[in-house]
């Protein structure tokens, strides 16, 4: 890092512990007394940009807080990598493409979910209720873990002051590592574990989705114009979308729910005309 980039500032107060900050993100807010600016045009974030909905949600959302994009993607080997071209896409769209990382993660995380072990199917055809009852085997083993770790290393680096993660604790099927007690005990870790939490100014870990429909996304996004067009959900990796897994069901049902038409196409006929807000 530029040490002309290198700010005097106050170690931040830490949040009271498992007390989430009013704005769904986990540590303390900070304010700087000195009014002092760094060189570089604004706060950097680091986002966890998949190539998806959520993710892609996600850089709208810091965009509009002011923050640098810096988005990581991850390759571990998972089905539907198409996810990797629209991560690109997103990133250009944003104009952050020679800031984008592409991590390839290889076998650390391969196999033991239906994402990425060939010999499983990824399961279709499921109710709401069905995909809300359990951990579906598309869960991938502490995944979220392995992507936060690289990029709290990556956002100490480059002096980031956030960390962005779509993760969503209403549709999140079920996923341990997507529930609010999951990031609270992250915050914690980059608040003991590194220079920046526990002797600098800290790095928050920002889950804005955290705790919002669906269909409260998708208008937050087009709200925001966010390139839902760009972005790629299905868990089978499929073009068209296939419109039946566990993914596409979600994003299609939250569509309809805040009264949208998905710009991407799907395999299956979807009724964009229903439960469209009076």
């Amino acid at each position: 890092m530029d040490r002309r980039e290198k700010r005097i500032r106050p170690r931040p107060a830490k949040a009271a512990q498992g007390s989430p900050s009013e704005d769904l993100c986990w540590g303390a807010p900070w304010t700087d007394p000195t009014g002092l600016r760094l060189e570089h045009t604004g706060r950097r974030a680091v986002v966890i940009l998949s190539g998806g909905l959520d993710s892609t949600t996600c850089m709208a959302v810091a965009e509009r807080d002011g923050y640098e994009l810096y988005p990581m993607t991850f390759s571990y080997g998972q089905k539907h990598a198409v996810e990797l071209e629209a991560a690109r896409q997103v990133a250009a769209h944003y104009g952050v493409q020679d800031r984008h990382r592409i991590f390839d993660l290889g076998d650390a995380v391969r196999g033991g979910s239906a994402l990425t072990d060939p010999d499983q199917e990824i399961p279709t055809g499921r109710t709401r209720e069905e995909i809300a009852s359990g951990i579906p085997s598309t869960y991938v083993p502490a995944r979220n873990i392995v992507f936060l770790s690289l990029a709290l290393s990556f956002a100490e680096r480059i002096d980031a002051r956030a960390i962005f993660i779509g993760v969503n604790a209403l549709d999140y099927s079920g996923y341990p590592d997507c529930r609010p007690e999951f990031l609270q005990a992250f915050q914690q870790v980059i608040d003991t574990g590194t220079v920046s939490g526990a002797h600098g100014p800290g790095i928050r870990l920002e889950a804005p989705l955290v705790h919002l429909s669906k269909a409260e996304i998708i208008r937050l996004g087009t709200r925001l114009g966010a390139p839902y067009a760009l972005t790629h959900s299905c868990y089978r990796g499929t073009v068209p979308a296939c419109g039946v897994c566990d993914s596409c069901q979600l994003r299609i049902q939250g569509f309809r729910e805040a009264g949208l038409i998905d710009p991407i196409p799907y395999a299956v006929p979807v009724p964009w005309n229903l439960n469209r807000p009076n």
